[in-house]
């Protein structure tokens, strides 16, 4: 066996530093058969030769190789570690989906960073994994949309915080299948169970006090009935008159501008944070710029800034201020620069104009 390996060992380094594309294809395969037929008797120290160089092999072939690759090294238990994090990281989906969705591999820390740098499909796969800790699930509630959210209420391994969970319920608030899927999880505490009931629609309602397993129907239809009993009173329609009065006196002397806006962020005042987004975008409703700005999530908050002609040093410091539930981490404040940028003022108008159309945010 000892005698293999360095065999092995050596043929891996003559490829990474003379074998041509085939011969480095040929060795990679090479290697992960071994590993998948005496990969449990190897030495610590042999695999993590193994680790180093097939981590240099790894970034010389094409992206197909590096997804067979993992789709082979991802169930393994005692694959190296360094290799797969690699291919966690690998921007094709095709590569990284098995490893970030099987590979027990992967640090928590590792899941973390991935969740706050990749895009969706990345944060799909990661949904998907087994027993995910509160620390992965707050980044994926944080920064998925609907696709990611949903498969999260679905994997019923997956643990949330606090916070976790009131993100949860107000993605399901525009969301029937979302709002089903957590109305099912026996793990969802009674104060959010009692939450998502009161918003959700009179279907959702039903399907749930039929479908829940037994452990949960007994208290969805107390709390069902208790709703039906004793309707909370609709809350006070939110007073925006003031800060309205006191933007458009600003617009009037021509002192509403990215200093001012920037000024009311730093100091807390977001009715009027709401209000001068609302004016500048053509009179749009402030209660719906307070929605976007009191929401979930940062992203959406670009939209109507975009939309009102702000500069990015202005939106960093909404972004940075705004009451959320979560502060804003550096990771994400760097890709809300970034996705700012790429922001074309018309799509944002656009999007603004289908909000107002639709009554709605997407969630």
């Amino acid at each position: 066996m000892q005698q293999q390996t360095n065999s092995i060992i050596d043929e891996l380094e003559d490829a990474v530093r003379n074998g041509s594309s085939a011969k480095r294809i040929e060795t990679l395969r090479r290697v992960t058969d071994l590993f998948l037929d005496q990969g449990q008797r190897l030495s610590d120290d042999q695999v993590e030769v193994f680790d180093h160089v097939l981590s240099h092999l790894v970034t010389r072939v094409e992206s197909r190789v590096r997804a067979e690759l993992g789709d082979r090294l991802a169930p393994l238990d005692y694959a190296p570690a360094g290799v797969l994090e690699r291919l966690a990281w690998d921007d094709e989906i095709a590569v990284a989906g098995k490893v970030l969705t099987e590979s027990n591999r992967l640090s928590t820390p590792t899941l973390v960073e991935i969740a706050k740098a990749k895009g969706q499909d990345h944060l799909f796969a990661i949904s998907g994994r087994a027993d995910l800790p509160e620390v992965v699930t707050d980044v994926l509630v944080e920064r998925g949309e609907r696709k990611v959210i949903r498969r999260l209420a679905d994997n019923t391994t997956a643990r949330f915080s606090e916070g976790g969970y009131g993100g949860m319920i107000a993605h399901a608030e525009a969301d029937e299948a979302l709002a089903e899927s957590l109305g099912l999880r026996i793990d969802l505490p009674l104060k959010y169970l009692r939450d998502l009931l009161q918003r959700a629609t009179e279907a959702v309602r039903a399907r749930l006090a039929t479908i829940a397993p037994p452990e949960l129907q007994a208290e969805i239809k107390r709390i069902l009935a208790a709703i039906t009993s004793k309707a909370a009173p609709p809350e006070p329609k939110r007073d925006f008159s003031l800060a309205e009065a006191a933007v458009k006196r600003m617009k009037g002397l021509n002192e509403l501008n990215d200093a001012a806006i920037a000024r009311f962020a730093e100091t807390k005042r977001f009715d009027e944070v709401a209000a001068a987004l609302g004016l500048l975008n053509n009179s749009a409703p402030t209660e719906l710029m307070a929605k976007v700005l009191e929401g979930p999530r940062a992203d959406l908050v670009l939209i109507p800034c975009k939309s009102a002609g702000l500069g990015w040093p202005t939106v960093e410091k909404v972004l940075c201020n705004r009451p959320a539930k979560y502060r804003i981490d550096e990771a994400t404040l760097k890709l809300a620069g970034t996705d700012f940028a790429k922001l074309s003022p018309a799509t944002a108008e656009r999007t603004l104009r289908f909000w107002q159309l639709h009554d709605r945010i997407d969630k």
